[in-house]
């Protein structure tokens, strides 16, 4: 036995000890005990909101030292999908450091509502929110589990041969968790701020440490990326901000973190105009933005206008047939840069500006323009599949190039010929180069410029998985037959040395047999062995 005395040594001497006043209980294994234990290090989802909390406020104070620590995330649909990402991340880069996981709303009403697939609206039920949460981190515990059990088989194998075990030891005491922070979208809060609040605590009791949640009216929200956006009056928004802070406060997570975002950019609506009780409140200045006429004659009006003043002139708001209100179609800008300055001053941690593409002088222009005010203003930025990135950044170069006097003969003027770059014809081509190398560099860049801390692309994987069914299923429905799955699948999970290759051990089957054996003894009935087809691999 090595002179190494380890926590997990430790941690068997204390479990020992505990054992010694309880005579009935010889059959317990101090090991096994230590094992499940750590195998089972969150006992709750409030232990898991703290301690991610903990590791996000720590990476925001090092990315205020250094842009280039900034953090991403991939948006999840499912607790398996989450842990992949996590044991892909953990096994390409040995570490899970500035990794999260992103839980969207968009995906919950697509994929994980029982009405079936919704649009991004608020429809779906808000109790699958935390749902999702819970299973996420039940996903990612259960991984560690696996993980874990690895480690204390190669442990035993170490004792069994006699060999110095203080490497096997310290691979345990070592052990880093695939449990990670998770922003969670909250929608608009589904419903008033008694809404909001009661759903917050949902998700922070299953493990959420930072709630994302949008200024649009809850009942007309609509995705970021789509018309008819509806905002709400700055009270109205603090006023769900504070109830997610309370619900933080209440559950003691006080380093929860409060995500503020903006859809101000691509909104022209609202639904209500503010009370302004002094010049220069919060809301004199978002009627400010309202388009209004101003009135020269009380003749003017009729039965049901109403009427505002609007820089010391009697105005009538533009009201739509529908009874909201249109805001100016220059104010966009102004009204985010107000939006993120009034979140920030009111609570929120992190900033959300949802752009209608990826343009890094636009995102830079509004962040900049909020830290005059706030200069340690971060964002959160959504690297959206809603974007066509390839066109964006192809029609970026080509203003560039022929703005610097390059000749782009070569290539269709995008003025003229809509979507003209995106063929496939001017895949290999210097302009396509460059664009990607603009677009493998955006991260980057724009956490460097830009004031991004995290970056995150909200629905990956439900592109990934259509993007691989749809492979899958052509070639295994057409002339490949069986081949489609062996050489589009199973071989390249082999050769990447996936977990998913060896799936009874992944789903928990070897976990299952070592609590059989713990329980039963050398009695239990075990679903390995030489028999297991998993050995074939």
């Amino acid at each position: 036995m090595s002179a190494y005395l380890s926590d997990y040594l430790q941690q068997v001497e204390r479990v020992k000890k505990e054992l010694m006043g309880q005579p009935n209980w010889r059959a317990i294994n101090p090991d096994y005990v230590v094992r499940m234990r750590l195998q089972n290090r969150f006992r709750t989802g409030i232990d898991i909101a703290r301690y991610t909390a903990d590791i996000m406020r720590r990476d925001m104070a090092e990315y205020d030292n250094d842009p280039a620590k900034y953090t991403q995330s991939l948006g999840c649909w499912h607790g398996f999908t989450a842990q992949q990402v996590m044991m892909s991340i953990k096994k390409h880069r040995q570490t899970t450091d500035k990794s999260y996981i992103y839980l969207s709303g968009w995906m919950v009403a697509a994929l994980r509502s029982s009405f079936g697939p919704l649009p991004d609206q608020s429809m779906h039920e808000k109790t699958s929110v935390p749902d999702l949460i819970e299973e996420i981190y039940t996903f990612l515990r259960q991984a560690d589990a696996r993980e874990l059990r690895h480690l204390f088989t190669a442990l035993d194998e170490t004792r069994a041969q006699g060999g110095n075990v203080a490497e096997a030891l310290s691979r345990i005491d070592r052990y880093e968790t695939h449990v990670v922070p998770m922003i969670a979208d909250i929608d608009a809060g589904f419903g008033n701020e008694e809404a909001t609040y009661l759903l917050a605590k949902r998700m922070i009791e299953a493990g959420a440490c930072a709630i994302q949640i949008e200024n649009q009216v809850s009942d007309a929200k609509q995705c970021g990326h789509q018309a008819g956006k509806v905002t709400v009056p700055h009270e109205d928004f603090v006023s769900k901000l504070n109830a997610v802070r309370y619900a933080f406060l209440e559950l003691g997570v006080e380093n929860g973190i409060i995500v503020a975002r903006t859809d101000s950019l691509g909104a022209g609506l609202t639904m209500k105009i503010p009370m302004s009780k002094e010049p220069g409140d919060l809301g004199n200045q978002y009627c400010s933005f309202l388009e209004a006429t101003e009135v020269h004659d009380l003749e003017e009006l009729r039965d049901g206008d109403i009427t505002i003043h609007q820089n010391g002139k009697l105005c009538r708001p533009l009201r739509l047939d529908n009874g909201l209100y249109a805001f100016r179609e220059d104010t966009g800008a102004d009204r985010v840069v107000l939006d993120c300055v009034t979140s920030l001053e009111h609570g929120a941690d992190l900033l959300w500006i949802e752009t209608e593409r990826p343009n890094l002088t636009q995102i830079k222009r509004l962040v900049d323009a909020v830290r005059e005010k706030a200069p340690k203003a971060k964002l959160v930025y959504n690297n959206s599949p809603s974007f066509n990135w390839t066109l964006a950044f192809r029609e970026q170069v080509y203003a560039e190039w022929r703005e610097a006097g390059k000749d782009v003969s070569a290539y269709p003027d995008p003025a003229v010929v809509e979507k003209g770059l995106m063929a496939a014809e001017y895949d290999d081509t210097p302009l396509a180069a460059a664009a990607d190398q603009l677009i493998a560099q955006f991260q980057r860049d724009a956490a460097r410029e830009a004031g991004i801390f995290h970056h995150l692309i909200t629905l990956p994987t439900y592109h990934e998985t259509a993007l691989g069914t749809d492979v899958l299923a052509a070639g295994y429905f057409g002339d490949a037959g069986m081949l489609a799955y062996v050489q589009g699948v199973q071989r390249r999970e082999i050769r990447r040395g996936l977990a998913a290759v060896r799936h009874q051990d992944l789903a928990g089957s070897n976990i299952g047999d070592d609590h059989k054996e713990y329980f039963l003894g050398e009695k239990a009935l075990l679903a390995g062995g030489a028999a297991n087809t998993m050995n074939q691999f």
